[in-house]
């Protein structure tokens, strides 16, 4: 069994139009194919060792009774319209240390779309989640199916009224 897994899905939209949701931290919210990420704070993200705010529900997954919680999600990779990556930082000690992120590549087989590679890593997760065996959180799935809201939020203009600020 792997520590990692990835999906792809081709979206017919360029790189930066996609990227533009991937910085976005209400862009997270819309997307989340879990019903865990209910809100957001914070400014769209530029660079690695940016952050911001996510307002979780873990009561959507039923498996812990964690209620409603706060995370920060801290930016570890970032190239403008080819790679975001971000691992959480929450309250929880030791911190868990898992990586989720997305990878963009224009689409060969559609020109001016992009595909687009989900992925959520847990390879580096400090020992004592490991040992939890709860790992992986998100399902196949799940990355599956925020690909799909991703595509449909891309087509339908978001975020309207933004792209300019964040195409900079």
């Amino acid at each position: 069994m792997t520590d990692r897994i990835e999906v792809q899905r081709a979206i017919p939209a360029p790189p930066a139009d996609v990227f533009a949701v991937l910085c976005d931290p209400h862009g997270h919210v819309a997307i989340d194919a879990t019903g865990m990420l209910q809100d957001a704070d914070g400014d769209a993200v530029s660079a690695a060792g940016d952050s911001f705010v996510i307002h979780m529900d873990r009561e959507s997954l039923n498996d812990f009774p964690l209620g409603k919680y706060d995370v920060t999600v801290q930016i570890t990779e970032y190239e403008r319209d080819r790679l975001i990556a971000w691992t959480i930082v929450g309250n929880i000690k030791p911190q868990i240390g898992h990586v989720y992120g997305y990878r963009l590549e224009p689409d060969d087989a559609n020109p001016g779309g992009t595909l687009v590679t989900s992925f959520y890593d847990w390879s580096d997760i400090d020992q004592h989640w490991r040992d939890a065996a709860i790992f992986p959180v998100i399902s196949e799935a799940a990355l599956r199916g925020t690909l799909g809201i991703l595509d449909r939020t891309v087509r339908r203009g978001y975020p309207r009224g933004e792209r300019a600020s964040t195409q900079g």
